[in-house]
């Protein structure tokens, strides 16, 4: 699991280690990666592995994934989670920005399946794959273009990669939190309007305000793998995002006009 220092990663860690999941924890955080493995160890759960992971550096994951390979054949369940944020207007945002936020979202996806997905196919016992995607996967803001692009190329990829994997007993779910309480905002890069001072702290309380947990976007991660959904949008306005981007698009397009909180 990528991403596993904070957030939906800790929280989707420590739901997998109370139903008896050993883990491989990996993250660039290596102070919160360790902190989550010691939640799970404290709660009584099985050993949880912590590794040193950049997903934007093909190597990096390469080597993960070696270290993992080494003791165990295969993963039964990878978690594509690391991702970081990124809000502004396209005239605003670099394209410095947009090649950090197309290496990590993107990119470390694909080096994650790249990396772990060949040796889950040759042990031949199926498996699954979570990525993570978000709302902004189904209505595009005009504040936040390169996260959208890559959440919306996110939520492609698991959708050929699902049908691929099909063939081999692999599910393959996009999950889709929406407006989650988790550091994404407070760490996230802001240029142009949304960088000026103050507009982070208000988007942070905002979501502070709202409180929509991780903990209740991990629970529905494990329903997600249980049922083998395509996409899991988890928070009620994920859910109406997905509902009206199929049914009610000409209402999607005036909602993208106005301005919209910061999306997970």
């Amino acid at each position: 699991m990528t991403g596993a220092g904070s957030g939906i990663g800790r929280a989707t860690a420590l739901a997998f280690a109370a139903e008896g999941a050993h883990l491989w924890l990996s993250d660039v955080n290596d102070e919160g990666n360790r902190e989550t493995a010691g939640l799970i160890s404290r709660a009584g759960g099985h050993q949880a592995r912590t590794l040193h992971c950049d997903v934007a550096d093909e190597a990096s994951v390469r080597a993960m994934a070696e270290e993992v390979h080494a003791e165990i054949p295969a993963l039964d369940i990878l978690m594509n989670n690391a991702g970081i944020g990124v809000a502004g207007r396209f005239l605003d945002t670099t394209l410095g920005s947009w090649r950090k936020v197309m290496d990590i979202n993107l990119m470390g996806v694909v080096h994650g399946c790249h990396a772990f997905l060949p040796k889950m196919v040759a042990r031949g016992q199926g498996g699954h794959v979570i990525n993570t995607a978000s709302a902004a996967a189904f209505v595009a803001t005009p504040d936040m273009p390169a996260y959208a692009t890559s959440k919306f190329a996110v939520q492609g990829f698991t959708e050929a990669l699902r049908a691929d994997m099909a063939g081999h007993g692999i599910g393959v779910t996009a999950v889709c939190p929406g407006i989650i309480n988790t550091p994404i905002v407070a760490n996230s890069i802001m240029e142009g309007q949304m960088g000026d001072e103050g507009v982070k702290d208000k988007v942070v309380r905002f979501y502070q305000k709202r409180n929509y947990t991780a903990e209740r976007v991990a629970d529905k991660i494990l329903s997600a793998v249980r049922r083998n959904r395509a996409v899991q949008p988890v928070s009620p306005e994920a859910w109406f995002m997905y509902y009206a981007k199929r049914f009610t698009p000409r209402l999607i397009a005036r909602l993208t006009r106005r301005e919209l909180p910061f999306l997970k």
